[in-house]
């Protein structure tokens, strides 16, 4: 990855780090990806760009959601808060630690358990970590 990118906005999309994704999955079981692309997909069911994982049923999935972190990220967490309080559904949303957004006290503060990630994750073949913080928002349907 070139490290210039990752620094700048020229990208939305940030790779999650394969072995930070395992762990999680050891915990969560994962069946669903749905911001990933046919390089990058963590799950054997995913959504592209094109099938718009904004529009899907994420219904009775366990579901790892790392977003693009560009200005869609508002409407991906309130998706992911929305999927997640359905009856066995669980989301795992990750994304950057930024609690003045509007996001974070529209759908994630009093509704989500929250992870703050130590340190700094390097995604995508990144040698150096992320400019900023990283948290976990889980969401948890009845049942779950």
């Amino acid at each position: 990855m070139n490290t210039d990118i990752m620094f700048s906005s020229k990208t939305d999309q940030w790779s999650t780090p394969q072995a930070f994704f395992d762990e999680l999955d050891r915990e969560f079981s994962f069946t669903l990806d749905p911001c990933a692309d046919t390089e990058n997909h963590k799950c054997a069911r995913y959504f592209t760009a094109e099938e718009d994982g904004l529009v899907q049923d994420w219904s009775g999935e366990r579901v790892f959601c790392n977003p693009p972190y560009g200005r869609a990220i508002y409407k991906w967490v309130e998706k992911c808060y929305r999927e997640g309080c359905k009856d066995g559904t669980i989301v795992v949303l990750l994304i950057p630690a930024r609690t003045d957004t509007a996001y974070f006290h529209d759908f994630i503060l009093n509704r989500a358990e929250v992870r703050f990630i130590r340190g700094r994750l390097k995604f995508g073949d990144s040698t150096t970590g992320a400019p900023f913080p990283s948290m976990l928002a889980i969401f948890r349907g009845p049942k779950m």
